[in-house]
């Protein structure tokens, strides 16, 4: 196999960049940079020579990892070096030229922690989140589930359902054994109501996880003037959207994502709802009225009151918002703001704030967080409810939790059938 290396730092100046290195060829590497292999897991201060020329190329920090105690299962090491991209660019280069080493993939660091079993299938797409996390709540769930969380939970669940299925193939295979004891059908939905009833706490909870990743839509709507566009720059704090007294200047949807108490919000700025003027209008109003039925929340801008067209969607909660405050005051049952000067966008944010946390959560007991985990959970759920319906013959019901605990195996692993046969042995004595 070959060794990779690529940087673990962003492209560009900085004060120190950090190169990874995994694989067999490592140790060679290390000594022909340094002189000398460092000692595992102590850091230390060397000049990088050119394994080829001895030139020096920099001063910088190794450290080295002997497999398989390490973040991929393999011999692996970091260059912690200074960040100008002239030395960054060097360094690579003579690693390029190295035998045995390329440049890594992208994500084939992670990948062979994950063939070595360092992370689970859920843990690495949970880093892959927890890089892309925006908000406070984004991180905290990432971070749960790159910490096992999901991996957990799963192990519980298979751990349960391999005593159950243990329970089914010994009354199947060894009923006829003096030891064994006769099977009791309650005992076995005993056993499983509790994992049923955390699944289906799971599969609810799921939604507002998978959500979160996305964020809480929220699309700035009302006539033309009413002041969005204005109020997508407020909220933004900068100049997003074109502001214009004349009617129609916005013409495409406009996005500012935002993080409003913790959470990944983004709000829309849309084109006035009217009669087109003409064919780009009425395009950026049909655009308009298709976006908004994927919104979470729906603001409704006017300046003199008014009810918010029937074009909203049913799901679509809309936040009536009277918008120049500062001029007149808000009607009853509307939330007044001024974006110009400020006034009554604390409030806005904290009733858009709510209703967000309401849909998403704060990520603190995020646990299925992709469409996959979910459609996984929910077949070992339906599996579980056949496997204990009444009167069941039981080599269907073993097929039913075989199944439960393949669709688990596709959140982090297999199920060995060794383990079954473990539990069984372990349990009554059969073969002594």
């Amino acid at each position: 196999m070959a060794t990779i290396f690529a940087s673990g730092t962003g492209a560009g100046r900085a004060a120190i960049a950090v190169i990874r290195i995994s694989g067999p060829a490592v140790r060679d590497l290390l000594t022909g940079l340094a002189g000398a292999l460092p000692s595992p897991r102590l850091a230390r201060l060397a000049t990088l020579r050119d394994p080829a020329t001895g030139e020096a190329l920099d001063q910088g920090i190794l450290l080295f990892f002997p497999g398989p105690r390490s973040a991929t299962g393999e011999d692996y090491a970091e260059l912690h070096i200074h960040g100008g991209s002239a030395v960054v660019n060097r360094i690579l280069t003579t690693l390029s030229a190295f035998p045995g080493l390329r440049p890594a993939e992208a994500g084939e660091f992670a990948r062979r922690g994950f063939a070595n079993g360092k992370l689970d299938l859920s843990q690495a797409e949970a880093l892959a989140d927890l890089i892309d996390a925006q908000t406070e709540a984004q991180r905290r769930q990432a971070l749960r589930v790159a910490g096992g969380a999901l991996r957990r939970q799963v192990e519980s669940w298979r751990a349960a359902l391999i005593d159950a299925l243990a329970m089914v193939e010994a009354e199947l295979d060894f009923s006829d054994e003096a030891d064994v004891s006769a099977f009791d059908r309650a005992a076995l939905r005993a056993a499983l109501d509790p994992i049923r009833a955390e699944m289906r706490a799971a599969l609810l909870e799921a939604p507002a996880s998978e959500r979160l990743r996305e964020g809480f839509l929220v699309m700035i709507m009302g006539p033309p003037n009413a002041g969005k566009s204005t109020l997508l720059n407020a909220l933004a704090r900068r100049d997003l959207a074109i502001v214009s007294a004349t009617p129609g200047t916005t013409r495409d949807m406009i996005e500012a994502h935002l993080d409003i108490a913790g959470l990944p919000v983004t709000v829309v700025d849309t084109a006035g709802l009217r009669e087109a003027a003409d064919e780009i209008e009425r395009i950026g109003v049909d655009r308009v009225l298709a976006r908004v039925e994927t919104a979470d929340l729906a603001l409704w801008l006017s300046t003199g009151g008014g009810t918010p067209p029937e074009g909203i969607p049913p799901g679509v909660e809309p936040l009536k918002v009277s918008t120049k405050s500062d001029l007149r005051p808000p009607p009853a049952g509307w939330l007044g703001v001024c974006a110009t000067s400020g006034m009554g966008l604390g409030a806005l944010l904290d009733a858009i704030a709510l209703r967000a946390k309401a849909r998403l959560g704060d990520g603190g007991s995020s646990l299925l967080i992709r469409d996959r985990h979910r459609a996984a959970i929910a077949s070992a759920f339906s599996a579980l409810d056949h496997a204990v319906e009444d009167e069941k013959d039981l080599e269907f019901a073993a097929e039913d939790l075989r199944s439960a605990a393949r669709a688990l195996g596709r959140i982090v692993g297999a199920v060995d059938v060794e383990h079954v046969l473990d539990a069984v042995f372990s349990r009554f004595c059969i073969g002594k």
